[in-house]
């Protein structure tokens, strides 16, 4: 719902990964959370079509596709500082690496580096303030040299773009689709079919879980091996990949469980969203888990890489309704006092215009 025209802010955000992905996605639900405030916004980024597409549904917002690879670098930075030049922000964002080391030296308007992850801070020089999206993210920003009072901690939040009318009708549809029976348990996993992600332990967790389903939402290198290791183990009917998705709510709307099993996570917004569609979730003690998720209360944590540990996580909402309630309602209330998009965007907008008043 818009706010109507916001005629304080500017922004301008550089963002350049070529990649579907959790800080790709969550770049892309700032951008039309501020869109929904009315604040202008320009938007850099790589040629992506469907993410074009996606953004220009926005009111306040112009899109502009700029080549920064191969021979385009040439005349990328010119092309780079023309766009913001013309639009005349008064913030910018900037996503990631790719996108800080490209920003320009020396613009007369705050530049924030957002950080999801522990990258090193010289891609940040030409940055004068830091987010970190987590505590430890905050700390990684300090312990390395970043003055506190240029550096913030500002979460994300869980909210997914295009709601649904109906979940019902969503949750039948889907599970039509996949010929998946009605008494049969859903679980949901989303996310980069990396390594990290441990998807193969929640494939081994699963052989041995009677009935239930999986909707695997995401790509990556390990796509072949985890339908082989599904093939394998038995499974490759009760295991659906479904490539990178963007109607995330209709997922939630299917799914019975939702799980996060990653090796290494700073942070986590598959467990806000989680929270946000009242999901209950299952976690591994991953470094972001751990700071969000209060085990037996908003979610269960089990131990990085246990088969077992996470099997009878499963098992236990499976056959627990009463324990999935009670961690749908723990989830609730957290998301509802930290990780809602309204106290999010709030928290930035207080940012901005501390720095616009600075400045």
């Amino acid at each position: 719902m818009s706010h109507g025209k916001n005629k304080q802010f500017r922004i301008l955000q550089l963002m350049l990964s070529t990649q579907e992905g959790g800080a790709e996605n969550f770049c892309e639900k700032l951008t039309l959370a501020f869109d929904e405030r009315g604040i202008e916004q320009k938007i850099i980024i790589e040629p992506f079509p469907t993410r074009e597409e996606r953004l220009n549904h926005a009111q306040n917002l112009v899109v502009d596709p700029i080549k920064f690879g191969g021979i385009n670098r040439l005349f990328a930075k010119q092309k780079l500082r023309r766009s913001i030049d013309a639009f005349d922000p008064n913030i910018i964002i900037t996503w990631m690496n790719r996108a800080s080391r490209r920003v320009p030296a020396g613009l007369p308007y705050p530049v924030i580096g957002r950080l999801g992850g522990y990258y090193k801070l010289r891609y940040y020089k030409n940055c004068s303030h830091l987010v970190g999206i987590t505590p430890d993210l905050l700390h990684h920003i300090r312990e390395n040299g970043w003055p506190d009072e240029r550096s913030s901690l500002i979460p994300n939040f869980g909210e997914t773009p295009r709601p649904l009318n109906d979940p019902a009708i969503a949750r039948h549809s889907m599970r039509s689709e996949h010929d998946i029976p009605s008494d049969a348990p859903v679980i949901l996993a989303l996310g980069r079919l990396h390594e990290v992600k441990a998807h193969d332990i929640l494939l081994k967790s699963l052989a041995n879980i009677d009935k239930a389903h999986l909707l695997l939402a995401g790509d990556g290198p390990l796509r072949s091996f985890l339908e082989n290791l599904a093939i394998e183990l038995g499974i490759s009917d009760r295991v659906h990949f479904l490539g990178w998705r963007n109607d995330v709510a209709q997922l939630f709307a299917t799914a019975d469980i939702s799980v996060f099993p990653s090796r290494y996570e700073p942070n986590g917004t598959v467990i806000m969203e989680s929270w946000a569609h009242q999901t209950p979730l299952i976690a591994s003690r991953s470094k972001g888990a751990e700071w969000l998720v209060d085990n037996d209360k908003n979610g269960l944590l089990f131990p990085i890489d246990d088969v077992s540990g996470l099997q009878k996580s499963i098992e236990r909402l499976i056959h627990d309704p009463t324990l999935s309630k009670t961690l749908v309602s723990g989830g609730n209330e957290k998301f509802s006092r930290s990780f809602s998009k309204e106290k999010v965007v709030d928290a930035y907008l207080t940012l901005f215009t501390s720095l616009l008043k600075d400045g």
